[in-house]
């Protein structure tokens, strides 16, 4: 089948976005010491900076499952399963290694973070598995699980350590100090992931129809979905743990009615941020210019960049903490520690331009990796990464 572009151009367009949010964490200012989606201390800029960043996390997972379909429709064998499984297999090992280094620049692991590479990894597992039942069934279970597992907010917080440590690696966003050298963030939970990225396999069937048939029905989607968050986040009833409310003003009662949760992904958040990836989808299907053509580069090559560009907005901090008179020396250490002086930082206007700077600083590196895997298919390795 013909490469989906609009794929392409959509996941190198969330891509770049992921990488502010990253910026913003370890360079900002008040990163630190202010959560900026909290209404009651930030302002519209930093909330709408970091919420901006939600439409990454989804749409990379979404659009995994869809790539796993047109992958296995060409030929859903045990084979092509057992390709499946073992890409999961290096994703999680890429996540507890490679990436959860550049996270911390520790060569002890004095911690882990599981983020959206560990769930995606995961849950490709697990699909190697589902894939063996019919597509619309594989669908309906990702329905069930992105609808229905809010519910799961009220089962209360286990005492028992194991049993809380296995309930946070599949349902629930959970912090673990095991003493003061060792820490895990359960920062995305298996199996609410896992729903989008099965609905996200359904979902490829509609991707092999004749652009003419689903670029409308791909806009259809989008303001369908869009409409039902509507609905739901006005009843205040089921489907995020965080209801609106009012606020001081207009603006900030607008910022509280789409101040959805992500950790782990509530109904709400799926419908809206994938409502948005939907709009996006139908926007770029079809459409070829400069932008989009530059979009693909990033976007053929989604773990290339995603490992690089956290290695160089981790660099980043490093040099920008040395050029504000800070030594190595002063860099803290410790579990779940980026490693940031406690006085460095930068105004959220530098943070856009060091965005910016490191985008395209990463252009030519992928386009350079995306010609390489194309030319060597023989190389088994390039197809993991």
């Amino acid at each position: 089948m013909k490469r989906v572009v609009s794929i392409d151009v959509t996941r190198g367009l969330v891509m770049i976005i992921m990488a502010l949010d990253h910026v913003r964490d370890l360079l900002h200012t008040s990163a630190l010491t202010q959560n900026p989606a909290d209404l009651t201390t930030t302002t519209p800029a930093i909330f709408l900076t970091r919420w901006v960043t939600h439409l990454c996390a989804p749409t990379f997972v979404f659009l995994s499952g869809t790539s796993a379909y047109l992958s296995l429709r060409k030929r859903n064998d045990e084979s092509a399963r057992r390709f499946l499984l073992k890409r999961g297999v290096v994703l999680v090992l890429l996540e507890l290694t490679i990436i959860n280094f550049a996270f911390w620049f520790d060569l002890h692991f004095h911690s882990l973070m599981l983020q959206v590479i560990y769930a995606i990894g995961g849950g490709l597992i697990m699909l190697s598995f589902l894939a063996k039942l019919p597509v619309k069934t594989v669908g309906a279970i990702g329905l069930g699980i992105v609808f229905l597992h809010n519910i799961l907010q009220i089962v209360p917080t286990f005492t028992n350590p194991a049993a809380r440590l296995a309930w946070s690696l599949f349902f629930r966003t959970d912090f673990f100090s095991f003493g003061p050298s060792f820490a895990l963030l359960v920062g995305y939970p298996l199996i609410p992931w896992l729903g989008i990225m099965l609905v996200g396999y359904a979902f490829g069937q509609l991707m092999t129809q004749p652009i003419e048939q689903r670029k409308p029905l791909l806009l259809r989607i989008g303001l369908g979905s869009l409409t039902l968050f509507v609905l739901l986040r006005f009843l205040n009833v089921y489907g995020d743990p965080a209801p609106w409310s009012t606020q001081k003003d207009g603006l900030f009662t607008f910022l509280s009615f789409i101040n959805v949760t992500k950790y782990p992904p509530s109904l709400q958040y799926d419908l809206l941020l994938l409502g948005l990836m939907f709009l996006i989808l139908s926007a770029t299907d079809g459409v070829s210019n400069a932008f989009t053509r530059w979009l693909t580069v990033y976007g053929k090559v989604p773990m290339f960049y995603y490992v690089l560009h956290w290695y160089l907005v981790h660099l980043s901090m490093i040099g920008m903490s040395l050029l504000q008179g800070y030594s190595l020396a002063d860099i803290p250490s410790g579990p779940l520690n980026f490693g940031r002086p406690a006085g460095a930082g930068i105004s959220l206007e530098l943070v856009y331009v060091v965005w910016i700077s490191l985008v395209l600083v990463l252009y030519p590196l992928c386009k350079w990796y995306g010609r390489y895997k194309a030319a060597h298919p023989e190389i088994g390795l390039l197809r993991y990464v």
